[in-house]
């Protein structure tokens, strides 16, 4: 080691060789660095092997921890208790993701969507919810055949797996990410998977596709009216209307409400044949849900609610007073509630569908009831059907 010496005259500069005295200076200044550091580093680090505690110091301790332990697991259970009230008010756990052998693409579907700025004021609700049927949960294996496809690829050839979970309640259904079947609509001459395999097949069925035009234009019997004749009654008022029921499998019904400039959307499923591709090749809209389905459609829309044969009380009149409540609800004060050659089978399940008819109040614009042999009931004996043209009042 040495030391600098500066001389400012000449401006040069000199080393001098350090002493023996200054080196040892630096080696003990050195050494108490290291011994405080190390003093400092085993004061911070050592604890007592042996405390003297109480007693009584002891239990208090206990007991703290207990209180303290308590309280967490109470709070964890009161999260998860919340957590399950919410889920349930919101119906988010519907349907289990967790369980072994679901296709990755329901998992995908059924991921809730947190909303992009937080919890909403007026809803309360914090997510988005992928909009699933309830009975899902039940038909869970075909859910996931359903869900099973390639992404970005074509769609498999499954309508007739879709329609079976529709029928169980499986409705609505998850979105899909893959490309539908491309069918051309020109001419519909076969349908795949179906015991018609042709239009004229379907002519030959006694109770198939309704092709005959007259229907509604020439009445066959009393239990029939002429089209223009209930449009007049709606004071030709009547823009927007809905069909219901198995009467309308070709949209022969909407077709000819369309050359009276009348939209007519109209309920289908696949039964003989693909209804949907059908109705949609004569320009008209097919709407393809169950009648356990509440109606997509917002309050008082439609100026026309059309109801076809093939709609049965049953043994369970509270089915089809669901139906006619929502029926009700999407028909305006003032449209018209068309009931198109209703089958009641008898005299005691007319009086209970009369009954359930005046519940609502509708003005009696035409009533028919009447008999006629149906070959489809294949009884061979005159079978009790309803006609009529019902006006929804104004409810206060």
């Amino acid at each position: 080691m040495g030391s600098v010496s500066l001389k400012l005259g000449d401006g040069t500069a000199r080393f001098k060789r350090s002493t023996l005295c200054s080196s040892a200076v630096n080696i003990l200044m050195l050494f108490s660095v290291l011994a405080t550091n190390l003093f400092a580093l085993y004061a911070f680090t050592y604890s007592p092997k042996h405390h003297t505690i109480t007693p009584f110091h002891h239990k208090n301790i206990t007991l703290i921890s207990q209180h303290v332990s308590l309280i967490i697991k109470q709070i964890d259970s009161s999260q998860k208790k919340l957590a399950r009230i919410e889920n349930q008010l919101l119906g988010y756990q519907t349907l289990n993701v967790s369980r072994p052998n679901l296709a990755n693409e329901l998992k995908l579907f059924l991921q809730h969507h947190q909303l992009p700025l937080g919890k909403d004021s007026r809803t309360g609700i914090t997510e988005m919810v992928a909009s699933v049927g309830h009975s899902c949960e039940k038909s869970a294996g075909l859910l996931s055949q359903y869900m099973t496809y390639k992404v970005s690829g074509p769609c498999p050839d499954d309508w007739s797996l879709a329609q079976k979970l529709i029928l169980r309640g499986c409705e609505p259904l998850p979105r899909r990410r893959c490309f539908a079947k491309t069918v051309s609509k020109v001419g519909l001459s076969t349908w795949p998977g179906l015991g018609c395999k042709n239009i004229n097949c379907l002519k030959k069925k006694p109770n198939g596709f309704a092709f005959d035009r007259q229907k509604y234009v020439k009445a066959t019997s009393k239990n029939d009216f002429l089209i223009d004749d209930v449009l007049a009654m709606g004071n030709n008022g009547i823009r927007i209307g809905f069909d219901i029921g198995t009467g309308s499998k070709t949209g022969t019904f909407a077709a000819l409400m369309a050359e009276k400039n009348v939209t007519i959307i109209t309920n289908t499923l696949n039964v003989d044949a693909l209804d949907s591709d059908f109705i949609a090749a004569r320009g008209v809209f097919p709407l393809f849900l169950s009648l356990d389905h509440r109606f997509p459609f917002y309050d008082n829309v439609f100026d026309l609610v059309h109801v076809a044969s093939g709609l049965d009380v049953g043994t369970k009149p509270e089915k089809l007073e669901f139906l006619m409540f929502d029926a009700d609800r999407i028909l305006r004060v003032g449209g018209l509630f068309w009931l198109d050659n209703i089958h009641c089978g008898d005299d005691e399940k007319k009086r209970t569908l009369t009954r359930l008819i005046e519940k609502f109040g509708y003005k009696k614009l035409k009533w028919v009831v009447g008999q006629k042999m149906d070959g489809a009931v294949g009884s061979g004996k005159h079978e009790v059907y309803l006609s009529a043209v019902l006006q929804k009042p104004v409810r206060i």
